[in-house]
C-alpha cells in the first residue's frame, strides 16, 4: 500500500479495481485548517483514459509492481511496432499508443526501456528530444529575420517547420511530443551522445 502523499509519476497503482499509470503529481500542504490535497493525473492502462483526481494525502491505494525490460525495437507493421528482448529473443507487439508521437522516431536496433504490467506492455521510457536528418527541404538562406520558417521533412517522413539556415541532409534536434524544431545538432553533442 502506498500514500497519496508518496506517489511519484511512473508509479502504477490499482484504484477501485483498474489499473492506472500515475503521469503527474502536485501536492499541496495543508493550510490552517484546511488539510493538505494531493492532485494526481493518472492514466488507465487498458483504455489509455486520463483521469485527474486530488486525494487526501493519508488515502492508502495499492501498489502495483512492473517489470522493466530493455526491448530492441525492431519494426512497424500499422498500428503495432515490434521489439525483441536482446537475451532470451522474445518478440511482443506493442500498440503505437503506448508510445505516442515517438513512435515515429524509433529506429531499427534502437533500445528502448519498456514497462510490463502481468506480462503485458504499458509504457515505454522515450526521449523528450531526438536528432533527426533532414531529407528535404529549400536551400538554406541566409537572413536578416530570426523569425522566418521553412517546411523540412525528416528521414521518419514527418514535415516540421525549421529556420531558414537548416538545409537538406542537416541534422536537427526535435522535441517529440510536439515535433517542434529545437536547434541545429552539433557535430560535438553528437560524439558525446
Amino acid at each position: 500500500m502506498v500514500l497519496a502523499s508518496e506517489l511519484k509519476p511512473g508509479m502504477v497503482v490499482r484504484i477501485e479495481e483498474q489499473v492506472y499509470r500515475v503521469l503527474e503529481v502536485e501536492s499541496r500542504a495543508a493550510i490552517a485548517k484546511l488539510g493538505g490535497l494531493v492532485k494526481a493525473e493518472l492514466s488507465n492502462v487498458k483504455t489509455g483514459r486520463l483521469w485527474e483526481i486530488r486525494l487526501r494525502p493519508h488515502e492508502r491505494m495499492e501498489e502495483l509492481q512492473v517489470e522493466r525490460h530493455i526491448m530492441k525495437f525492431l519494426y512497424r507493421a500499422g498500428d503495432t511496432c515490434t521489439f525483441m528482448n536482446p537475451y532470451t529473443y522474445e518478440q511482443v507487439e506493442v500498440p503505437c499508443e503506448i508510445l505516442g508521437p515517438a513512435e515515429s522516431f524509433l529506429q531499427s536496433d534502437t533500445a528502448v526501456p519498456l514497462d510490463f504490467f502481468e506480462g503485458k506492455p504499458i509504457s515505454a521510457v522515450l526521449p523528450d528530444v531526438v536528432e533527426a536528418r533532414v531529407v528535404q527541404t529549400t536551400p538554406p538562406a541566409h537572413s536578416q529575420q530570426d523569425s522566418a520558417w521553412k517546411e523540412a521533412t525528416l528521414e521518419n517522413g514527418l514535415v516540421i517547420r525549421v529556420p531558414l539556415f537548416i538545409g537538406p541532409e542537416e541534422n536537427v534536434r526535435v522535441e517529440v511530443r510536439t515535433g517542434r524544431y529545437l536547434e541545429r545538432a552539433h557535430a560535438e553533442r553528437r560524439r558525446t551522445a
